[in-house]
């Protein structure tokens, strides 16, 4: 990697214990393709069990898929200070844990206290909640976040570009998330755009050109 960091794009993914730990692998695997981002990965021991029972992966085995790996309980990592520059931070997937952790400001792991980070120097935080059904206090939660200036993005699937395996569900899901910090990959069809799923309504070659 070139010396000039400050210039890359960087980007935090954690991911927690969750069920959907796909989803943090293949954000690594899409950012590897994006020139000038750099990737800061962090897994919880939670969310290593859960990439072991659903993927089959050692969290030391996306290593390869990230510029920098950091420990869960490395509180004095790059990421856990304001001053290390960031473009943005996806924790996905994200488990009402760690959800309820960055709401409160209970920063006693480095996912938690990358996200406060995050939210305090204003910059793009995306947490993809996977929990369902949710009670009251998990959308009080939620609300919080929000009002903190987080995007809550539950990993909720589209089905309008009609997909025809389970990668088609990741990536149309994934592609979303990266839009949601201003980084676009064309991994699924896009609605009402030009090559992509008409618009209801829309007639063929209309708005194209």
């Amino acid at each position: 990697m070139d010396g000039g960091g400050a210039k890359r794009r960087r980007v935090i993914v954690a991911i927690t214990g969750a069920s959907g730990a796909v989803y943090g692998v293949r954000l690594l695997e899409r950012l590897r393709d994006v020139p000038g981002v750099e990737t800061h990965l962090v897994v919880t021991k939670a969310g290593g069990l859960t990439l072991k029972a659903e993927c089959g992966l050692a969290p030391g085995s996306l290593a390869p898929l990230a510029d920098h790996v950091h420990s869960p309980g490395n509180l004095g990592a790059p990421i856990a200070s304001g001053s290390f520059r960031v473009h943005g931070m996806i924790v996905a997937p994200c488990s009402i844990r760690t959800a309820s952790a960055i709401a409160t400001g209970l920063t006693d792991d480095l996912v938690s206290r990358a996200a406060d980070v995050v939210l305090k120097e204003r910059r793009r935080l995306v947490v993809a909640v996977r929990e369902t059904p949710l009670h009251q206090g998990h959308l009080e939660t939620l609300l919080k976040l929000a009002r903190l200036g987080a995007t809550v993005f539950p990993a909720v699937p589209g089905f309008y570009h009609r997909p025809a395996t389970l990668d088609d569900v990741i990536d149309q899901t994934v592609m979303r998330l990266l839009d949601q910090i201003d980084i676009h990959t064309e991994a699924q069809p896009r609605w009402g755009e030009a090559g992509g799923v008409p618009a209801i309504g829309q007639r063929e070659g209309e708005g194209e050109g």
